[in-house]
């Protein structure tokens, strides 16, 4: 049995009641999340821990704010820092937790900021607005930058670019903290990717398409002059009978790289697919209701005994025991409410 100690962050938006992000103390072995507090903030719509644990790193209006992690989990203020653009909506940090990735849905900006010694952000240091026309639908006519993470081996900062169908390739400087354009992955035309992950060994990525409702397995190899992206796969995020408004949402690894958890916003499921670590192919456990409306993202538990579901609509938090033998997963307990949940981290403490 783990023995270990998890809260879980979980970020909302606040033009409604809520005040910020909110803290949860969860019983791994029970199943269980309990609010401990909540960490006022401006629209925390996405948050990111720091390699090493110590910091965490959120969204907010007025750019990006950092934090110190205390021993039982709570947050410490450090600072804020602008991006100097309009509020960006994912964030990641290079494996030495030496700069920040910021994607900028709303304005097609990319931006790299230095971290401090200390876990504070710092300058600038590369800012480059994405151009072009995707799609004639209105939602994904003009670049949104919605994804932003470093290849495995650190030499290249993937941009996915939903509103361009493609994701765009940066060579990373590591002694200047500039980026500079080397190639594209060019995705189905209205696919609309949202998010890419790569496998822990560094040889798989997985995108999912939010228009298309499917994820699409790449061979990755960055040995060459530029990076190689081979197609392997496309696996599909719906059942047959799956809603016509559907838009695939969240993608989210387990803890040991075993399993792959997606939601699907509209239609209002979320899919567990079991991960061939040799081959990178997804096969599909299930595909079921979350008792929720529109669910943004979610998560496992450490065990990978059960999932979490944040429904933005719905204003509710589930969780669901897996049967992986079986192939279905059931409601545990009764919804948590918390007002427009966007974004969650699983994260153990001392």
């Amino acid at each position: 049995m783990d023995k270990k100690k998890y809260v879980a962050y979980v970020g909302t938006y606040t033009h409604g009641s809520s005040e910020g992000i909110h803290l949860f103390d969860m019983d791994v072995e029970e199943g269980t999340m309990t609010e401990r507090k909540v960490i006022p903030i401006n629209n925390p719509s996405y948050i990111k821990l720091s390699h090493d644990g110590k910091h965490l790193y959120s969204i907010s209006d007025e750019g990006v704010r950092s934090f110190n992690i205390q021993p039982d989990g709570d947050l410490e203020p450090l600072n804020c820092a602008s991006v100097e653009g309009m509020r960006g909506c994912y964030l990641s940090t290079d494996q030495d937790d030496n700069y920040l990735f910021v994607g900028g849905w709303h304005d097609g900006k990319v931006t790299v900021l230095r971290l401090n010694e200390d876990g504070s952000v710092g300058e600038i240091t590369a800012g480059i607005f994405h151009k072009g026309l995707g799609s004639v639908a209105e939602r994904n006519f003009r670049p949104h930058v919605n994804c932003v993470n470093l290849t495995p081996d650190g030499k290249y900062l993937c941009a996915v670019d939903l509103g361009t169908d493609q994701i765009k390739i940066y060579k990373f400087d590591y002694r200047t903290g500039k980026i500079t354009l080397v190639d594209l992955l060019m995705c189905e035309l209205n696919s609309a990717p949202r998010i890419i992950k790569f496998s822990r060994d560094g040889k798989f990525a997985y995108v999912i398409s939010e228009l298309k409702n499917y994820i699409t397995v790449y061979k990755y190899d960055g040995s060459g002059k530029n990076p190689s992206f081979e197609l392997i796969q496309t696996v599909p995020t719906l059942n047959e009978y799956h809603s016509a408004t559907s838009a695939a949402s969240a993608l989210r690894f387990s803890k040991d790289g075993t399993k792959v958890l997606c939601t699907n916003a509209g239609d209002n499921t979320a899919g567990i697919f079991h991960v061939d670590k040799e081959t990178g192919l997804l096969e599909k456990i299930c595909i079921l209701p979350i008792s929720g409306d529109y669910p943004k993202a979610g998560d496992f538990f450490p065990d990978n005994r059960r999932i979490i579901s944040l429904n933005h609509e719905s204003n509710s938090i589930t969780i669901f025991d897996i049967n992986y033998e079986k192939k279905y997963f059931t409601m545990k307990g009764r919804p948590i409410p918390i007002e427009t949940p966007n974004c969650i981290l699983v994260s153990e403490i001392q």
